[in-house]
């Protein structure tokens, strides 16, 4: 691995929507950064199996974070050296292999959170309908895709995909309350939920920025880029931000550092990808 000062973590599910085109230019920028030597770490709600077809067209070629922080994906021989081994309670393996990828999870693997949100659903008493029990056409239905892309989107490897059927305000705060007192981690996907336990997009940065400093023998700069949407989940926990907006912010909530402004670059620039290099380098 070259030696770099920083490695990017960049939400990607603004700049690669599920239905349309990528905004323009993002080959071309994932190219640039690996002449430069910078690592562009992906941070994705969706699984490693809708990632594929993505990360092949952009030429992505380094580590991702998938399912909102479950898990952390490696290509084969990126790292020649081990994850340190987890310790505490659940003794989980420091890695597994899951398709082409060596995966550090972070979340339990399923069907743990399958099998809680069945008991979760049924002890709360609030009907759940989740993406699994769909027929095909009733998937595609529901998530607007086409039926192969559909069906990528429930095959996960940690988190559960459901939506509610017919459930009241205070269902729905009953739901909340008892999945907050069993420790699982309920996320609104639009009109879809996502329920998993124990992912952390916190701790994924970190497990992956320490195997970077060993690789590197050296501590990289860890730098968020993302859009305004998605900024808050990453931001925290990052120690340099840019922001991909049409405006400037005085101040954006929730940066690495309170009061501490993030970097900002307009997205719909036609130089946004050099700007964005500029600002990294």
């Amino acid at each position: 691995m070259r030696q770099t000062s920083s490695v990017l973590y960049i939400a990607v599910d603004s700049l690669i929507p599920d239905r349309g085109k990528s905004i323009p230019g993002l080959d071309e920028f994932t190219a640039a950064l690996d002449r430069a030597g910078i690592p562009g770490v992906w941070v994705t709600n969706r699984t490693r199996l809708q990632m594929d077809e993505p990360r092949r067209k952009h030429g992505h070629a380094h580590p991702f974070i998938a399912e909102g922080g479950s898990g952390i994906y490696l290509p084969e021989d990126y790292f020649h050296l081990r994850p340190e081994p987890k310790t505490g309670r659940s003794h989980k393996d420091s890695t597994v292999r899951l398709g082409r990828f060596t995966c550090v999870p972070i979340a339990e693997s399923q069907p743990a959170a399958a099998e809680a949100l069945e008991s979760l659903s049924e002890d709360a008493g609030v009907a759940v309908v989740t993406l699994k029990s769909l027929t095909p056409r009733e998937l595609v239905q529901n998530l607007g895709l086409p039926i192969r892309q559909a069906e990528l989107a429930r095959q996960r490897d940690f988190d559960e995909l459901f939506f509610f059927a017919g459930v009241t305000e205070t269902d729905l705060q009953r739901f909340q309350a008892e999945a907050s007192l069993r420790k699982l981690q309920l996320r609104q996907r639009g009109a879809l939920w996502s329920l998993a336990i124990g992912p952390s997009v916190q701790r994924s940065i970190r497990d992956l920025s320490r195997l970077y400093d060993r690789a590197l023998r050296a501590h990289a700069a860890i730098v968020g880029v993302a859009t305004l949407g998605e900024a808050k989940d990453l931001f925290p926990f990052c120690e340099r931000t840019i922001l991909l907006t049409d405006s400037e912010p005085e101040e954006f909530p929730g940066g690495p550092a309170p009061g501490k402004r993030a970097k900002c670059v307009p997205l719909l620039a036609h130089d946004v990808w050099q700007q964005l290099l500029k600002a990294v380098l």
